[in-house]
């Protein structure tokens, strides 16, 4: 049977919504413009997450040695004898700058120490708060992944007595960290001077900052300058440098074998106060640990105990040179003729000017380079060069210049400098005249 009127009204009733649907789901087509910029825009998202994912991966190997706790643990000390790891051995190749007076590695690691103390302090200086001792180690153990103890601030007290006023304080808000409100904590106090506030008040600024963690790193040099210094008085024969005039330690003065620092007595609780404490500590213990455990631990603190009192207290020199059999029949007093001039040289490397140092390995890199200029020279069949020619030598060709006028001459012309040479000249006669000129320039 045919469809009814109605049947056939609701048919295209559906059909008409059917179409408005359809073209509502159509979308616009993206102009291509649109999709070379989308395009680009992910890849450099892409590229952005690879970038982020290698350095991941890079700090994930510079730190994974380390435990997940973030800070280094505690290693046992190296037994006598033991040489220290690679990376404090080899430290001074490493630098960018030229090695000079350098610092041992335990010694940058406490100027590293410092300046990461007096970056917390100084906040929570400026800002009127209480500086505790606790708040002060979380900040450096989280800013340097590294361990940060109390002789950690007696070795910084020791090396800059005026760098902070310390003491034992109590009733101070702990904000849940653990201690008792009641019980004394080691507080910090940066010592400034009255010049040094803002509104009335004391304030540890930026250019304070960087004065006394210069301060710190001349005082850490000032102890190396005095074992060096006693380096010296050893030798045979002793030698005896200014400090003023050192740039450079001896040839033989190992630096990394330079004492650690002895901590200064940090101020300590009550008696009353330090009793409870170690009783509370020691009841503690002795419900935890088994008899044996306890012994072993008080034979380790007495062993330690006893190392720590005989350390000694300068750094090793070594003994005077004792005559070999190699050395029998010839003459002592050639033997000191020999050994003064040895170190009238070790004083003169010592005390070199770095300027100097610069020109020395110029010098001994003119010989060489004068077969390359010459040739160059022949190469370009020209009496003159400008100077543009030759701009990666120029250091050297002014000092081609200076030794010897008679074979390089230097002209400014207009806005231009040209450089002259005699080609006439023996090769040979010009490089033994650069190179008793490089010997007489190291001579002291």
């Amino acid at each position: 049977p045919l469809p009814t009127q109605e049947e056939l009204a609701g048919l295209r009733c559906r059909l008409q919504r059917v179409k408005a649907l359809a073209q509502l789901a159509q979308l616009p087509p993206v102009p291509a413009a649109a999709t070379t910029d989308l395009r680009s825009r992910l890849e450099q998202v892409r590229q952005l997450e690879l970038r982020i994912r290698e350095k991941k991966a890079g700090s994930r190997a510079t730190l994974g040695a380390q435990p997940s706790g973030g800070t280094e643990s505690t290693a046992p000390a190296a037994e006598a004898g033991e040489k220290p790891p690679a990376y404090q051995r080899f430290h001074t190749l490493a630098q960018d700058l030229p090695p000079g007076l350098t610092l041992p590695y335990k010694f940058k690691v406490l100027a590293e120490m410092f300046r990461s103390v007096d970056t917390i302090a100084g906040m929570l200086f400026n800002r009127a708060e209480t500086i505790t001792f606790a708040k002060v180690k979380q900040g450096v153990q989280d800013m340097m992944r590294k361990q940060f103890e109390e002789r950690h601030m007696g070795q910084i007290k020791a090396v800059y007595p005026t760098s902070y006023r310390l003491r034992q304080e109590k009733n101070i808000p702990t904000f849940g960290n653990g201690a008792k409100k009641s019980s004394y904590q080691l507080t910090l106090e940066p010592v400034l001077g009255e010049e040094e506030k803002v509104d009335g008040r004391p304030h540890l600024s930026a250019s304070r900052l960087l004065e006394r963690r210069k301060e710190f790193n001349r005082n850490l040099v000032n102890i190396v300058k005095q074992h060096h210094k006693a380096f010296l008085a050893a030798l045979s024969p002793p030698m005896v440098v200014p400090e003023e005039k050192l740039t450079r330690w001896h040839p033989r003065f190992n630096v990394d074998e330079v004492p650690d620092i002895s901590p200064a007595e940090l101020p300590q609780p009550p008696q009353e106060d330090r009793l409870t404490t170690a009783q509370e500590v020691l009841s503690t213990a002795r419900g935890m640990l088994p008899p044996k455990m306890e012994k072993a631990l008080a034979n380790l603190a007495l062993r330690t105990a006893e190392a720590s009192a005989g350390e000694p207290v300068v750094s090793k020199a070594p003994s005077p040179a004792s005559t070999s059999s190699a050395l029998k029949g010839v003459s002592q007093a050639l033997l000191e003729r020999i050994r003064a001039k040895e170190a009238q040289k070790l004083q003169a490397l010592m005390t070199r000017d770095p300027r100097q140092e610069e020109r020395l390995a110029m010098l001994g890199r003119l010989p060489a380079m004068a077969r390359i200029l010459r040739n160059v020279f022949v190469a370009e069949k020209k009496q003159a060069l400008t100077m543009e020619v030759a701009c990666e030598m120029e250091k050297h060709l002014r000092l081609f210049a200076e030794l010897l006028p008679d074979w390089v001459g230097i002209h400014a012309i207009r806005t231009d400098t040209y450089i002259k040479l005699d080609k006439g000249k023996d090769l040979g006669l010009i490089t033994e005249r650069l190179t008793k000129a490089a010997k007489e320039a190291e001579a002291p």
